[in-house]
């Protein structure tokens, strides 16, 4: 499954704002398995090959907690290489007795689903093999039913879970957004993705090359929420990767068209989505 590689448009990095990087440090390594590849007194970028980074936090100053009924962050969703590393995952968060939130089948995928000690969401998953994904008239079918949670540890017997496999990547980032008409504008006529499944009038899942989603979009926090204060705690910005500059010149255009501002600074482009989530477009 090719779904995060060119020429598809995709989640590289997110970017995380925390209120004690010690703290944060902390949950990251010891109970997910991240690894530091660089690290200064107010930010650390976090790696699962030892080469690329996935996850970057930051403590800013006069940071204040996470406010609720804000756009943002919903969470943020590691892809792990296969079901057995789920497996392992589970039967670690088990046994350090870290809480989670929920785990569902979603019939694409199977997901565990937490947060880290500043109440960021993450998802953790595995993706089944996109061969048995159902579509129905251009529309993924998903769901959210009970994990088999017995499966799952028997799959993932034997090897222990210490740090992330290399092959995980950042598997999707799903925003908690104001409004869906312009924000379906600017993800699908801006950006170039495509709608692959409407949850009623409150959520929008959409990907590129037929993935069940890289982005997922929704109004859970009502429409017309305002955008969290810039010091908070929450997400800072995420990276779209994409195919080539040629690709990011045609994106820079449409979103331009659309009245959609992008910026340049030092080679980096950067975007605003219309509920104020910050994008970097990179190739």
């Amino acid at each position: 499954m090719n779904f995060h590689h060119a020429p598809n448009t995709f989640v590289g990095q997110v970017n995380l704002k925390v209120q004690h990087l010690d703290r944060a440090l902390a949950f990251y390594q010891q109970v997910i398995g991240f690894k530091v590849l660089e690290q200064t007194e107010q930010t650390a970028n976090l790696t699962a090959d030892g080469k690329t980074t996935l996850l970057s936090l930051e403590q800013p100053e006069n940071v204040v907690p996470k406010h609720g009924r804000t756009t943002g962050l919903y969470h943020f969703a590691l892809l792990l290489p296969n079901r057995a590393d789920l497996g392992r995952i589970l039967k670690h968060f088990i046994q350090v007795g870290y809480p989670l939130q929920g785990a569902s089948d979603h019939l694409v995928s199977e997901a565990l689903y937490l947060a880290d000690p500043d109440g960021n969401g993450i998802e953790i998953y595995a993706d089944r093999n996109s061969s048995g994904w159902n579509w129905n008239n251009g529309e993924v079918v998903m769901a959210t039913e009970p994990v088999d949670a017995e499966s799952l540890l028997t799959e993932g017997q034997g090897e222990s879970w210490t740090t992330l496999p290399a092959d995980t990547i950042m598997g999707h980032i799903h925003l908690h957004v104001s409004e869906l008409k312009k924000t379906e504008e600017f993800y699908i006529q801006g950006l170039g993705f495509e709608v692959v499944n409407r949850y009623g009038n409150q959520a929008l899942f959409i990907s590129t090359g037929k993935y069940h989603h890289h982005i997922g979009l929704n109004t859970w926090n009502g429409v017309g929420a305002p955008p969290p204060p810039a010091h908070s705690v929450g997400l800072e910005s995420f990276t779209l990767l994409l195919s080539d500059e040629e690709t990011r010149n045609t994106v820079i255009a449409r979103l331009q068209s659309i009245g959609a501002a992008v910026k340049e600074k030092n080679g980096s482009f950067v975007t605003l989505d219309p509920s104020g989530n910050r994008i970097l477009l990179r190739v």
